[in-house]
């Protein structure tokens, strides 16, 4: 791993490391794929304002999210079925999160069990979930979640029906049967034709899923809830109505639907809408510290890292996770100190100039 000098390298290894039909499966987004290319491009047009003569001969990266102490703002982002990228599966990731000391989202599609993930190492971890129509199945894996010491619940509110991903329909994708289900539901899928994953969604995924059930979710546990999948300032604030805890801004790593909003470009709309009631934090392309740094600037409070976390783990293990944290933390540490940010208190809206300044200021 010395060879690799920053993130985007592992997503090569992994490739090499992985079967087609996986590689295809974690790296592929919607249709054309305009958002998948748009989520990480999106960063290029965002320019720094530095500030110089600062004092950054000590630079402390951490912060807290909903109380929770971490390390720096750079979270794991909930993926499913990390066995298929390594036998170790989420519980290689959740020890190099640990180790990071950082907090990771641990996905309802898991290949481990809740339990497995828990036992596995000490940590602030939460849980991702999808409402099924068969809610005593969310609700379980809700207190499984709670009685294994989990701290937050993240409903995900932008897949009553599963985005159309051509690359899974072509390779047929497999769905394996999901140990935290057993006993359950199958969710074991051998396609003929057409793409597993995709049929195992409309079986279970609930598609009358609307505001009112985020009182139901509440009902059923104590937990904060924040909600993955806002990409408007008016579903940002029925969030905040609703009374949830956080909000992550996400278009599903563009998987999902194409042609939705890169999500750095409606961040600061949505950051404005809260207002500071809630925590705001940001998924999607990723694969930069100066794109943690651009994220925070216009008012996200961390950001989460997908895809560039399972590539790590493909390509070496927990090892490769760790690394592919630290080499983020490591950027971040450096384009503060060249923005002049000490802290992370210190990144302001004023050391970044978005696309839209940028042309505003020329007519």
């Amino acid at each position: 791993m010395d060879q690799i000098v920053n993130v985007n390298e592992f997503q090569e290894l992994a490739k090499r490391a992985l079967p087609k039909m996986y590689y295809d499966f974690y790296s592929g987004g919607a249709e054309d794929q305009h958002s998948l290319k748009e989520n990480v491009e999106a960063f290029t047009r965002i320019m720094f304002r530095p500030r110089v003569l600062v004092d950054v001969s000590k630079i402390d990266m951490s912060t807290r999210i909903l109380g929770y102490p971490i390390s720096a703002p750079i979270m794991i982002a909930p993926t499913a079925m990390h066995m298929l990228a390594h036998l170790q599966g989420e519980t290689a990731t959740a020890k190099a999160a640990a180790a990071c000391n950082t907090i990771m989202i641990v996905s309802y599609m898991a290949s481990c069990t809740i339990e497995e993930v828990a036992s596995s190492c000490n940590a602030v971890r939460f849980l991702q979930i999808y409402v099924y129509k068969r809610r005593d199945v969310t609700a379980q894996m809700v207190k499984r979640a709670e009685k294994a010491g989990f701290k937050a619940i993240v409903l995900t509110v932008d897949v009553p029906k599963l985005g159309r991903r051509e690359a899974d329909i072509k390779n047929k994708m497999v769905s394996p049967q999901l140990r935290n289900f057993e006993g359950l539901i199958s969710t074991e899928v051998l396609p003929s034709e057409g793409s597993g994953i995709e049929a195992l969604a409309s079986s279970t995924f609930d598609a009358s899923l609307t505001w009112k059930d985020i009182e139901w979710l509440r009902s059923i546990t104590k937990l904060p809830i924040l909600l993955k999948g806002i990409l408007t300032r008016e579903d940002a604030l029925k969030a905040v109505k609703a009374g949830v805890d956080g909000i992550v801004v996400s278009n599903h790593g563009a998987r999902q639907l194409d042609y939705s909003p890169a999500t750095i470009t409606v961040l600061e709309e949505i950051v404005h809408v809260v207002g500071g009631r809630i925590p705001v934090l940001l998924d999607g392309g990723v694969r930069r510290g100066t794109d943690v740094f651009k994220a925070l600037a216009l008012g996200a409070q961390a950001v989460l890292i997908g895809r560039p976390v399972v590539y790590g783990l493909a390509a070496k293990g927990e090892d490769g996770v760790r690394k592919v944290i630290e080499m983020l933390k490591n950027e971040l540490e450096l384009t503060m100190a060249l923005s002049g940010c000490p802290t992370i208190d210190d990144i302001t809206r004023n050391h970044v100039k978005t696309e839209n300044e940028r042309l505003k200021s020329m007519l």
